[in-house]
C-alpha cells in the first residue's frame, strides 16, 4: 500500500516525556495472577491497564514496568517476554464509528509488522463500552499481519485496537497502520495549508513549527505553513527562526500585519488560501499549542475521505497536565445561546484509560470545534466566506453554526489533538475579554438563534451583570455595557473596531480600582485574622450557606442599592478570598481581596452604591432595548453577514499587511 491510503499510523512519543505515555501505550502496570483456585470472573477489575483479580486467598505477582523503556522508535516498541502491551489508547486506537458516520469507507485494514514470537489480539468496542475480541494471530519471525475490519457494528460508537502479547524475549512491533481498504478512493487528493496566528509567543510558535518540521510525512502533505505575526516582537528576529525556516525547506511563509485578533489573523490565512487556490484545505492552529504531527496528518486524511466537505477539528489536552483531556465535544444551547461541553471535561487518562472510559466509546456529534485546531475545506471558505470580524471569542463557534446552515457539518475527531494552555488558570470573563464575550455572543445569537427576542439570551446577560455587580466587579459590567452599545450600533463597524476597540475597553477598565492586579497584599494590612471564607468573620457575621438564589437577590439587591459601605471596610478589605469562592457568598461583603485564577495576585473590590445604581439601570435599559429590537437587529446582521465575511471586505481590512522577506 502507498502512504496516501494510510488513515492513521500507530506512533509513540519521545520516551523522555513520560507525562504523555498513557495516551499512546497502556503498559504501566500489569498483573500476572498466580492462584490456587479458579478465580471468579465477576471479580475482575481494570485499572490503568492492571488486571486485578479480587479473589480471597489468591496471591498476586505484580510486574511494574515503565512504558518508556519499551519504546524503541517513533513507530516501534519491544515487548518483554511474558508481558502484554495494549494499544487501546487515545492516540493509537482507531475511532471506527467516526469513520463510518462521516466518510465513504465501509471498513479499515489494519497492517502490523512484527518480529519475534508472540500474539496479536484485535478488539473492538461498541457505544456502551462493551469490549469484544475480533481476531487473534500467532506470529513468528519477521511477519506482516493484515486484518480486514468492517464498520458494520459502529452506528452509535465504538473503536478498534490491538494488543501485543510476547511469547519470546525478542518480540516487538516494527510499525502498524490503519489503512483504507484496497480500491477506496478519497473525495479529494488536495494538499493542506496550515495557518498559525501569533502574538508575542515566539518560543511557543517556534517549538510548534519545529515539531511539524520533524515529521517528514506530515510536511509532505502540506502546500505551505503560514505564520501570521501580529505581535510587537517580530518572530523573524529570533535567532532560531532561520533554523526552523530551513528545516521546513521552503514550506514556511511569514506574514506580518497589525493586531486584528484571532479572527483577523485566521482570516488572513483563509484569504491567502482562497486567493492562491492551491490547497484544498486550511488548518487553523493556535500559536501556543504543542502537537503530535500525526494529528495533522490524520485530520487531513479524514477530511479527504468525508462524503461531503466537512470541518474537522481536534481535541484539546492541558499543556501543563498532559493526560487531562480538557475539551472533547461541544455544542451551543440555542435557548440561552451559550456554548459548552456535552461530555465530561478534565478527563484524566492517567487514571482511567480508554477501555475503562465508557462514555468515550459513544460517538458525539458537535456543533463546533475550537480554533486551537480546526481544518476547513477551501470550498467552504468560498461558499460561506471567512471569519466574522470579532477579534476573539465566538468566531469558531459562529463559523461552524454558519457552515451547518449551508449543510456543512463539524466533526471533533478522536486521535487528533493538541496540548493547549487550559482555562483552569484563567478567568477571562472578568478581564478585558468580557467585552468580546458579551458582544460576540449577542452577534452570534442574532445571526443563528431560532428564537424570537433571542430566547433567554437577553435575560441571561442581565443576570450575568447583576451577579458581577453583587460581587463588586463593576469594571466587568462597564465593559459589557460597551458591548451592548456596539451591538445596537449595527454590524457595519465590526471591521473598523478590530484595531480600535481593545484600547477603548482597556481604558474603561482602568477607571475602576478592581481592574488593577496587586502582586503583594502587604499594602492592605491589617487583614482580619480569619481572612478566608468558610470561617466566621467580624464584619457582617458568618457567611450565608443555606440560602436560595431568590433569597440572596431579595436581600442583596436592596442592600447594594440603599446602603453605603462601612467606612472601615473602605479603608481595609474585610476578607481575602481564594479564587473560586462561590459568588453568592460575596454580596454581604463591603470589600474584599480575591486571588486571580493563576494565584499570582489579588484584586481589591469595594462596594460603590452609586456605581451599582448606574450600571444596574444601564444593564436593564440595554438588555430591554436589545430584546425589543431583536427582530430588526437580526435582519440587519443577517443581511450584512455575506458582505462583512467576504473575501473582498477582508482584503480591504487587511491590505496594510505585508509579507515578510
Amino acid at each position: 500500500m502507498t502512504d496516501t491510503t494510510i488513515l492513521s499510523k500507530v506512533v509513540f512519543p519521545d520516551p523522555e516525556d513520560p507525562d504523555i505515555l498513557p495516551l499512546y501505550v497502556d503498559v504501566d502496570e500489569w498483573t500476572e495472577v498466580v492462584t490456587t483456585k479458579e478465580p471468579d470472573p465477576r471479580a475482575v477489575r481494570h485499572r490503568r491497564g492492571v488486571i486485578a483479580q479480587e479473589v480471597e486467598a489468591s496471591p498476586l505477582r505484580i510486574s511494574h514496568r515503565n512504558a518508556g523503556s519499551m519504546i524503541s522508535g517513533r513507530r516501534s516498541l519491544e515487548v518483554p517476554k511474558g508481558e502484554r502491551v495494549s494499544l487501546g489508547t487515545y492516540f493509537n486506537a482507531f475511532p471506527a464509528s467516526y469513520w463510518r458516520r462521516w466518510t465513504s469507507l465501509d471498513g479499515v485494514h489494519l497492517r502490523i509488522s512484527t518480529h519475534g514470537t508472540g500474539d496479536v489480539v484485535v478488539y473492538r468496542s461498541n457505544a456502551r463500552g462493551v469490549i469484544q475480541t475480533v481476531a487473534t494471530s500467532h506470529v513468528q519471525g519477521e511477519q506482516i499481519s493484515g486484518f480486514a475490519l468492517p464498520f458494520d457494528n459502529f452506528l452509535d460508537g465504538g473503536w478498534y485496537w490491538f494488543d501485543l502479547v510476547s511469547r519470546g524475549k525478542d518480540f516487538g512491533l516494527r510499525e502498524a497502520d490503519w489503512c483504507a481498504p484496497e480500491g477506496a478512493e478519497p473525495r479529494s487528493e488536495g494538499s493542506l495549508t496550515i495557518s498559525i496566528t501569533t502574538l508575542n509567543r515566539t518560543a511557543y510558535c517556534l517549538a510548534l513549527l519545529a515539531s511539524i518540521a520533524a515529521d517528514v510525512d506530515t510536511v509532505a502533505g502540506l502546500d505551505e505553513i503560514l505564520v501570521v505575526d501580529q505581535g510587537s516582537e517580530a518572530i523573524r528576529d529570533h535567532e532560531q527562526f532561520p533554523v526552523v525556516s530551513a528545516a521546513l525547506a521552503g514550506t514556511l511563509r511569514l506574514i506580518e500585519q497589525p493586531n486584528v485578533g484571532g479572527s483577523g489573523g485566521f482570516s488572513r490565512g483563509m484569504l491567502e488560501v482562497v486567493e492562491s487556490a492551491r490547497a484544498d484545505f486550511i488548518m487553523l492552529l493556535d500559536d501556543d499549542v504543542a502537537i503530535d504531527p500525526e494529528s495533522i496528518r490524520r485530520a487531513h486524511a479524514f477530511a479527504r475521505f468525508t462524503r461531503e466537505p466537512t470541518i474537522v477539528g481536534g481535541h484539546m489536552f492541558d499543556m501543563y497536565d498532559k493526560t487531562k483531556l480538557h475539551a472533547y465535544a461541544e455544542k451551543v444551547d440555542l435557548w440561552p445561546f451559550m456554548w459548552g461541553p456535552v461530555t465530561p471535561d478534565r478527563h484524566d487518562f492517567g487514571t482511567l484509560n480508554l477501555r475503562q472510559t465508557e462514555w468515550m466509546h459513544r460517538r458525539f456529534d458537535v456543533d463546533y470545534n475550537g480554533w486551537w485546531m480546526s481544518l476547513i475545506p477551501r470550498t467552504v471558505l468560498e461558499e460561506i466566506g471567512l471569519s466574522l470580524p470579532l477579534f476573539i471569542k465566538w468566531d469558531d463557534a459562529e463559523y461552524s453554526l454558519r457552515a451547518a446552515e449551508h449543510g456543512v457539518r463539524t466533526v471533533s475527531l478522536p486521535g487528533a489533538a493538541v496540548w493547549h494552555v487550559s482555562w483552569v488558570d484563567k478567568d477571562d470573563s472578568r478581564d478585558w475579554q468580557a467585552f468580546y464575550h458579551a458582544r460576540n455572543r449577542l452577534v452570534a445569537g442574532l445571526l443563528h438563534s431560532p428564537h424570537d427576542h433571542g430566547g433567554r439570551l437577553p435575560i441571561s446577560n442581565l443576570a450575568s451583570d447583576v451577579r458581577h455587580l453583587l460581587t463588586l466587579d463593576y469594571a466587568t459590567v462597564a465593559v459589557r455595557q460597551l458591548a451592548y452599545e456596539s451591538v445596537l450600533a449595527g454590524p457595519d463597524a465590526l471591521h473598523s473596531e478590530l484595531t480600535t476597540r481593545l484600547a477603548q475597553v482597556r481604558g474603561t477598565r482602568a477607571e475602576y480600582a478592581e481592574s488593577t492586579l496587586h502582586k503583594d497584599t502587604a499594602a492592605f494590612e491589617p487583614l482580619p485574622a480569619t481572612a478566608y471564607f468558610g470561617e466566621s468573620r467580624e464584619a457582617n457575621g458568618p457567611f450565608p450557606i443555606d440560602r436560595s438564589l431568590r433569597d440572596i437577590l431579595k436581600s442583596a439587591v436592596p442592600r447594594h442599592w440603599l446602603r453605603r459601605p462601612r467606612p472601615d471596610a473602605v479603608a481595609h478589605p474585610q476578607s481575602h478570598l481564594p479564587h473560586g469562592t462561590p459568588w453568592w457568598r460575596l454580596p454581604d461583603l463591603d470589600s474584599f481581596l480575591i486571588s486571580n485564577a493563576e494565584g499570582s495576585g489579588v484584586t481589591h473590590h469595594v462596594r460603590d452604591r452609586a456605581e451599582f445604581r448606574r450600571l444596574l439601570m444601564s444593564s436593564i435599559r440595554h438588555n430591554l432595548r436589545i430584546r425589543k429590537r431583536w427582530s430588526t437587529l437580526r435582519s440587519e446582521y443577517r443581511s450584512a453577514l455575506p458582505r462583512i465575511t467576504s473575501v473582498e471586505t477582508w482584503r480591504r481590512t487587511l491590505r496594510g499587511g505585508k509579507q515578510a522577506p
